[in-house]
């Protein structure tokens, strides 16, 4: 029997993803967002939702543009640090020792070490009530040669993605590959 649990952010998982953008000074900046997901396939679409308050809501709303750097299990602790700190007062990229690197392709900064990036102008805001979602269209991907599987494309097991449980304020990372998506449930349509 199901228990009813009210009203809460209690869907699981949430990605751990670090947004870059550059704020009004010009120094790069970046935080931990787990509020995020894929939105749409034709244009690339992602969302992420931030507080106003935030010290890269603003940023990312004049430059037009932000980054998505994609943290594995290896840097959970500076990924972590991401969203413990505010780039108001301290520069995350010099207090953890990573290096931003400014896009080629955007007005935002990544995160170099991170195995998975993904560059995005601001196509739209969404006000929802505390967040306020913003809608990059994704304009290229990056990542690092030895994440990639053999049809050239990252490989979770390889990226090994933190992942965020709300409820518990815990990070996991994926678990163990389970069958191929679209094929699994293909006889339950079969006829007999």
């Amino acid at each position: 029997m199901k228990i009813s649990l009210g009203a809460k952010t209690l869907a699981q998982p949430a990605p751990l993803w670090i947004v870059g953008s550059y704020d009004e000074k010009g120094n790069a900046n970046a935080m931990a967002a787990a509020w995020g997901g894929i939105c749409c396939s034709k244009p690339p679409c992602i969302t992420v939702s931030l507080r106003e308050d935030r010290h890269s809501y603003a940023s990312i709303l004049a430059r037009r543009a932000f980054t998505v750097s994609v943290p594995s299990v290896a840097f959970a602790a500076q990924a972590d640090y991401f969203g413990i700190a505010s780039g108001k007062d301290v520069d995350k990229f010099a207090a953890t020792g990573l290096t931003p690197v400014r896009s080629e392709l955007v007005d935002a900064p990544y995160v170099g070490e991170f195995p998975l990036v993904l560059e995005c102008t601001l196509l739209r805001t969404v006000e929802l009530g505390m967040h306020i979602q913003f809608v990059g269209e994704i304009v290229d991907v990056k990542a690092e040669a030895d994440v990639l599987d053999e049809k050239g494309y990252p490989d979770v097991a390889k990226v090994r993605p933190l992942i965020f449980t709300p409820v518990t304020r815990a990070y996991h990372t994926v678990g163990e590959y389970v069958g191929q998506a679209f094929e699994i449930g293909r006889s339950f349509g079969e006829k007999s």
